[in-house]
């Protein structure tokens, strides 16, 4: 029997028995799961290793990939084999599981996305590429919404294509501009460390929302800060931007470093009182004096800025080599290397994106930041720069 066999079956008494672990058995009403009682659930530990570890390694890439994210799902068994099985990013290159997105990307390459801009509904769209020729499919990892506010703008963040809200329970977090459109702050549903400072702001969080996973606390940790140069017209040439990285050390681009890891999201209370229709989370006014420092002061985090570009005398434009990811001019076009104490650049590109068609851009990213991260960070060059511009 071949592999995609097996899983054809596993998928067939994963649907037979759906409707089955509902049922009522016994007079004390007991609820039985029937997945757990099939075949599958009760295969030898050695032989369900080896078919998971041979199914994971067979499919490398979207949308084929779904066949591991199939796997885990039939039973608690196969569940916790397979979250053994699976690397993370940062070791394996693949994104398989939504907690991915909140890892560090591949320690050896750069992980290859790109965004697709939706401009009626203002929202933005992040898939994980699976050719290099195409972008018509692949898996969407992420999907953003834009929001204006009198003073600012947010661009909430889920895992949830269809439903891009801060109150549902795949929201992740969020990108908040001041008025001019020159600094942002990246947003963190969840800590990614056990020292992160929570802020929390005016908002109602709906309970019995569309879910997608886990429920992550009702709060906003801050994890990166970006600036743009003021640029008015544009007569300094390309623009300028820096990002300070509040959760990652700058000893994490060394050999050797280390960025936080989750790895898992965390479940919030709150959903167990499925009949509250409304939950309202304590207002604390947002601290900005992290925001407003200069990014030279943030000793000890990581700093990442644009790589300068060249100027092309007989193009007469300014040029960066993309390595044929980037095929449209664009003041968008960016690439983002870190910034070493002595004040010179790292060699190594940890994220670039430009422009390949009206609506699509590429996007890739390398250790240590996380897609969430990276994506966030392209979104802010999506804004509207009223002074850099």
């Amino acid at each position: 029997m071949s592999f995609r066999s097996i899983l054809q079956d596993m998928k067939d008494v994963k649907y037979s028995f759906r409707s089955r672990s509902q049922r009522v058995v016994h007079d004390n009403l007991v609820v039985v799961d029937a997945m757990e009682q099939s075949c599958w659930a009760n295969m030898p530990p050695e032989l369900l290793r080896e078919v998971l570890v041979r199914i994971e390694a067979s499919e490398c890439t979207w949308p084929p990939r779904r066949n591991v994210v199939a796997c885990a799902g039939v039973c608690r068994s196969w569940r916790d084999a397979m979250k053994d099985i699976v690397k993370t990013p940062e070791i394996s290159g693949k994104l398989t599981f939504p907690i991915s997105v909140k890892q560090p990307g591949s320690r050896d390459t750069l992980i290859q996305c790109y965004i697709k801009r939706h401009r009626g509904s203002q929202t933005y769209y992040l898939f994980v590429s699976s050719s290099s020729a195409s972008y018509d499919d692949g898996k969407c990892i992420l999907a953003a919404r834009k929001c204006r506010r009198p003073t600012c703008t947010d661009y909430i963040i889920s895992l949830n294509p269809e439903y891009v809200s801060k109150g549902s329970s795949a929201y992740v977090g969020k990108l908040r501009s001041n008025f001019l459109g020159t600094k942002f702050t990246i947003y963190d549903a969840q800590p990614s460390n056990a020292g992160a400072r929570i802020i929390r702001s005016h908002s109602t969080r709906l309970v019995g929302s569309k879910q997608v996973a886990p429920r992550a606390p009702a709060g906003n940790y801050p994890v990166a800060h970006i600036s743009y140069e003021l640029n008015v017209l544009g007569a300094r040439g390309p623009r300028k931007m820096q990002c300070v990285m509040d959760s990652i050390p700058a000893s994490a681009i060394k050999p050797g470093g280390l960025a936080p890891t989750q790895t898992e999201f965390l479940v919030n209370n709150v959903d167990s009182f499925p009949s509250i229709p409304f939950f309202r989370s304590k207002s604390i006014r947002v601290d900005n004096c992290l925001s407003d420092a200069a990014p030279n002061q943030q000793e000890g985090r990581l700093n990442l800025r644009n790589k300068a570009p060249r100027w092309h005398e007989q193009l007469q434009c300014w040029c960066l080599n993309f390595n044929g990811r980037v095929t449209v001019a664009s003041v968008k076009n960016f690439q983002l290397v870190a910034s070493l104490e002595d004040g010179s650049e790292h060699e190594s590109v940890i994220l670039q994106f430009g422009k390949v068609g009206k609506d699509v851009f590429t996007m890739d990213y390398h250790y240590p930041i996380s897609a969430f991260q990276a994506f966030a960070i392209c979104l802010s060059s999506f804004d509207t720069k009223i002074a850099c511009e």
